[in-house]
């Protein structure tokens, strides 16, 4: 059986951290597992190296970035190596580029183009634990690039795709997917299976257990996926496909996103491909706009509103004031928050959402903006109610059941 592994900055965040994680690939390889164990930096690691060049410059060439952030994986994955050698197994540690990870030429955020296994297969087929350094890879050139942040996780799912492994488990200091935050509701419940989709939808809502792109790539290469905590021996949660989950429950969780902000432009001039004009504009400059309303009054004048994430707002304020001449005027909101309720279940139950808005309204919980689909409904709401809208619809949903 072959088994890829991943562990997060926490679970290796010092040394006694790595010799736990030593004794847990130990205890894997004494059970008979090939294993293929991808390491993500110290933690802190990655914010002191990117300190370390901001004494410099704030604004470091990114291929430079590239070359310095890569070395806190590489950093855990000798360390990892010396520590299972030192307990008798034969480990070997590899960077991206002997893992054969081949990406895009885009620094700082690179996207994964191909693997080359053959070394890795090599070196299991020798009985070697394979150790590679999450993150990084290399493009056609041969500069080392890296894959944002959470880019670890994305480096496990791909190399268990392409050596075709068993599945691949996700360790951090979470045991699993929750109904909700913990921190906000104690009496949310670990899942012991969610399909990719109630997973992508969780992630992309602010859920940060897992990083969406490698849910994403998991559910297009079909790789099984674990989410387990690297301080327990608890099952964790297994990530899947929808068929293979017996009975799709109506609802899976309940997310809260903090970062967000809300735009609202008044009296934009009533003309066809205005809002293609505003949309590109923002699109072109890499915002992300999630949701987006649009009145028009009896007078044939136009609101239209959206929600950006608060980190990208100074950004979108400047594109919006060059459309002055279309626009009559422009409020902006930071303290909003997006509540967001997921369930594959939604698909065939009517009356989801409106379970949602009573629950809202009995506590006077005023929605702002509403976006659904078809397993999710998103609500804009006054920041200082999240908290209280999360505990409100996880009992509405009865999740704590």
């Amino acid at each position: 059986m072959l088994v890829v592994q991943k562990y997060g900055g926490t679970s290796v965040g010092d040394l006694d951290r790595i010799e736990n994680v030593a004794n847990r690939v130990a205890k894997a390889r004494d059970e008979g597992k090939d294993l293929v164990v991808v390491v993500s930096a110290m933690s802190g690691e990655t914010n002191k190296l990117i300190s370390y060049a901001e004494h410099f410059t704030k604004n470091p060439a990114k291929k430079e970035m590239d070359m310095l952030l890569s070395s806190g994986e590489r950093v855990t994955a000798a360390l990892l190596s010396i520590a299972l050698q030192s307990k008798g197994y034969d480990a070997v540690a590899m960077t991206g580029r002997q893992a054969g990870i081949v990406t895009d030429d885009l620094h700082t955020y690179a996207r994964i183009e191909s693997i080359n296994p053959a070394a890795m297969q090599n070196a299991i087929d020798q009985g070697k634990i394979v150790i590679v350094a999450g993150f990084q890879g290399v493009n056609k050139d041969g500069s080392v690039t890296t894959l944002g942040r959470g880019g670890s996780d994305l480096s496990a799912v791909a190399l268990a795709g392409a050596l075709k492994a068993d599945q691949c488990e996700i360790y951090s200091d979470v045991d699993g997917i929750y109904t909700t935050d913990p921190r906000i509701e104690p009496n949310a419940k670990k899942l012991d299976i969610i399909s990719y989709d109630e997973m992508l939808e969780m992630s992309s809502l602010g859920a940060k257990v897992l990083q969406n792109r490698s849910v994403e790539l998991a559910k297009k290469l079909g790789v099984r996926l674990y989410a387990k905590s690297s301080f327990t021996d608890n099952e964790g949660t297994l990530i899947t496909e929808e068929s293979n989950i017996m009975e799709a429950v109506l609802v899976s969780g309940v997310v809260l996103d903090k970062n967000q902000a809300r735009v609202t432009l008044r009296g934009v001039s009533d003309r066809p491909g205005i809002a293609a004009e505003i949309f590109t504009a923002l699109a072109d400059a890499n915002i992300n706009v999630d949701m987006i309303i649009q009145n028009v009054g009896t007078d044939g004048s136009t609101n239209l509103g959206f929600t950006v994430p608060q980190s990208e707002l100074e950004n979108a304020k400047r594109l919006m004031e060059s459309f002055d001449h279309d626009i009559g005027g422009m409020d902006y909101d930071e303290h909003v928050c997006k509540v967001s309720v997921v369930g594959v279940g939604m698909k065939s139950h009517s009356g989801v959402a409106a379970t949602a808005f009573k629950a809202l309204a009995a506590n006077n919980i005023n929605i702002q903006m509403i976006s659904t689909s078809e397993i999710k409904v998103s609500m804009i709401i006054d920041e200082k109610y999240g908290e209280l809208a999360i505990r409100t619809l996880h009992e509405a949903y009865e999740l704590d059941k």
